[in-house]
């Protein structure tokens, strides 16, 4: 059993795994996030610092949310990310998709390449049992 302080509020909590908050906390930002979504539904040209100022979120919090691929945005929208790896402008997640393409194709093409199997000497003739006579 692993016990921890709750990141936010400080009270002892069970840890299983992900975020270190307690079932309370995990719940506020749940919320805090379904309040997010649909401020930015309702308000598309929305900034970044403006949606977080509107719903007392850190900005970091807001990016956090994109990169996990649980917040969208449309392409006419202010917000953009950096790709992690070309830095391009993108609108949620880490990688562009050209970069999630090559990514997926390098991974496919290590399955393909067939490993070259030790070639084994076939010498059956000189391979033969003996016995001596007594």
């Amino acid at each position: 059993m692993d016990v921890r302080n709750c990141k936010d509020c400080g009270k002892l909590f069970n840890y299983i795994g992900g975020a270190p908050l307690c079932q309370t906390c995990l719940k506020k930002l749940d919320d805090k996030f379904v309040q997010v979504k649909e401020y930015i539904y309702d308000h598309p040209g929305a900034g970044v610092q403006e949606v977080a100022e509107e719903n007392d979120v850190t900005p970091g919090q807001i990016r956090k949310w994109i990169r996990e691929e649980r917040l969208a945005f449309s392409d006419d929208s202010p917000i953009g990310l950096a790709c992690e790896s070309c830095g391009s402008t993108i609108k949620t997640g880490r990688f562009c998709k050209k970069c999630k393409d090559k990514m997926v194709n390098n991974l496919g093409n290590l399955y393909q390449e067939k490993v070259q199997e030790p070639q084994v000497r076939k010498e059956y003739n000189l391979a033969k049992m003996r016995f001596l006579d007594n």
